[in-house]
């Protein structure tokens, strides 16, 4: 049995002794209601001074945990006690439980506490039911009848990912009219990979003047929480419990939990769903998956195209007379117009600047980001046609299939600027070429063989500098050489998403979400000799 050192010991008993008789115990802080937090699932462990009726020491603790957590709660009671008590030593203990009075009597053995049995703590138990009431009393986070339909919805929303293509101010409007809900406005967060979920705005008008006072109020954390608050809506939410840095969107449903709520301007936030609620939400949730479904291509669409769509949405079974409601969800290209020119949206500065890169002579290196992965490789010809079919798919003729498969240039980054990158060697016309290049740098006589992309509207980008005697480099453009050879000069570029997740460096099929297909350039077909470093200014 593990007892004090002597110096606590001595400490303790340094402490006055009273004539108080304190009650002791340990017992489960839960409720038959499966959906409170977890936080009210451990055992609560109090020390009471029965003769002046306060609480000295209280702690929450979990289950599993051993009986020292009862000694040091009564240390804490005896050092450090709740106000309004005083640093004591009891001169008497008393506890219900058989083993708890049999460890505490080896433990504090020095410290001249008596230690007693007793079938009944009063203070103790009045307290616990008080406890009791108090959870049995809490309002579920969801109502039960509507919880398993409302959770497979926000599964459904995460399989069908909406932040993928939509933007937050691509709205969509969803129109209900049905307990005192008219219209709702949906605003999709995710795109820029940092908060996932859907704002459900009661009005349009509510959903401009958060935008208008996030604007004006960007740099006041405390402007920000009143705009926060001052909305007036309905949410679902996504968050990660064990807050890792992988990509958030790469995790399984799972691993996150989602949330939802209300944030009204006179309540504030609330992450409880009252019965209407929950129906709204739910009828929300379906026809937006529904309407994802049926327009996926479209809203995946650059010009955000005027859409609409009428839905019969059945109600998770219920004792309500209403089985079905009506709903029709729109497209609000014009709204999302107006909330750009609202935000001052400029596709001049939306270009990604990259400081810190060499820049040479004739070539661009504002298409791949800086912290991208990168590498040299070959796809196998039975995986090439699972790429073909399952990622943005970009041909470039028809490929000898000789050799191992096709050479790739596979980049890796965040999903983001995945799509960025994607979006912008489409502005261009599409991949034509890979090349590699000599490259050198004149002030310290490093020489490089620079990996050049080369668009259909002739653009030159820069995806890679490596030293030219580098051996791993020389192998991998040896191998790249021949099987370019082998495929007629026919070669590809994967675009991977994943980089801060744990597929950093291997990406795997389900992280690929580009090809573009392309032919193989030499130093000779380009025709720009040795591209000189030049420093920049």
């Amino acid at each position: 049995m593990t007892s004090f050192n002597r110096s606590t010991s001595r400490r303790l008993k340094k402490l006055s002794q009273i004539p108080s008789v304190w009650e002791g115990d340990r017992r489960p802080l839960s409720s038959p209601i499966q959906h409170l937090d977890s936080s009210t699932n451990g055992d609560c462990i109090l020390w009471v001074d029965g003769s002046q009726g306060i609480v000295r020491g209280m702690d929450v603790v979990p289950p599993e945990t051993g009986p020292e957590a009862i000694v040091r709660t009564l240390m804490r009671a005896m050092e450090h006690p709740h106000s309004p008590a005083k640093p004591a030593r009891p001169h008497k203990i008393v506890v219900r439980d058989r083993e708890i009075q049999f460890y505490l009597r080896g433990v504090l053995q020095d410290l001249d506490i008596v230690i007693d049995y007793t079938p009944e703590l009063p203070l103790i138990d009045e307290l616990f039911r008080g406890f009791a009431e108090i959870i049995d009393n809490q309002s579920p986070d969801l109502p039960p009848q509507y919880a398993q339909a409302l959770q497979e919805k926000a599964f459904a929303i995460w399989q069908a990912a909406p932040w993928e293509f939509l933007e937050e101010q691509q709205i969509l409007s969803i129109e209900i009219n049905k307990w005192d809900v008219g219209t709702l406005y949906a605003s999709v967060m995710g795109m820029l990979g940092m908060e996932y979920g859907i704002l459900f705005y009661r009005s349009e008008d509510s959903l401009k003047h958060f935008r208008a006072a996030v604007l004006q109020a960007d740099e006041s954390q405390g402007h920000l929480e009143e705009a926060f608050l001052k909305q007036d809506c309905l949410f679902l939410t996504f968050e990660r419990p064990d807050a890792e840095d992988d990509d958030f969107a790469e995790v399984e449903f799972s691993e996150v939990e989602p949330t939802f709520g209300n944030i009204h301007p006179l309540e504030g936030l609330r992450s409880v769903l009252y019965e209407e609620e929950a129906l709204v939400i739910y009828v929300a949730l379906e026809s937006l998956c529904r309407f994802i479904r049926d327009h996926r291509r479209q809203l995946r669409d650059h010009s955000f195209p005027e859409l609409s769509r009428r839905y019969r949405i059945s109600l998770p079974e219920s004792d309500a007379a209403t089985k079905s409601i009506s709903v029709t969800v729109s497209s609000l290209p014009q709204l999302a117009t107006e909330l750009e020119e609202m935000a001052g949206f400029d596709d001049s500065e939306s270009e990604m600047e990259i400081p810190d890169l060499p820049i040479f002579r004739s070539l661009r290196d504002d298409l791949i980001p800086e912290d991208s992965f990168l590498s040299l490789g070959v796809v196998s010809w039975e995986m090439l046609e699972y790429l073909r079919k399952g990622v943005n798919y970009h041909p470039s003729g028809e490929i000898e299939q000789v050799g191992d498969g096709l050479p790739v240039i596979l980049i890796q980054t965040s999903r983001p600027k995945a799509k960025t990158v994607i979006e912008s060697i489409e502005a261009a016309g599409g991949l034509q070429a890979i090349c590699f290049n000599p490259g050198a740098d004149p002030f310290d006589g490093d020489r490089y063989d620079l990996g050049l992309l080369q668009t259909q509207n002739g653009e030159l980008f820069l995806f890679g500098e490596f030293l030219d005697n580098d051996p791993i480099h020389v192998e991998a453009r040896r191998k790249w050489n021949q099987r370019c050879k082998n495929t007629k000069g026919y070669c590809g570029l994967i675009i991977a998403k994943g980089l801060t997740g744990s597929a950093r460096g291997n990406p795997q099929l389900r992280d690929m979400v580009a090809l573009f297909e392309a032919r193989s350039l030499s130093p000779k077909d380009l025709g720009l000799g040795t591209l000189q470093l030049m420093p920049q200014i």
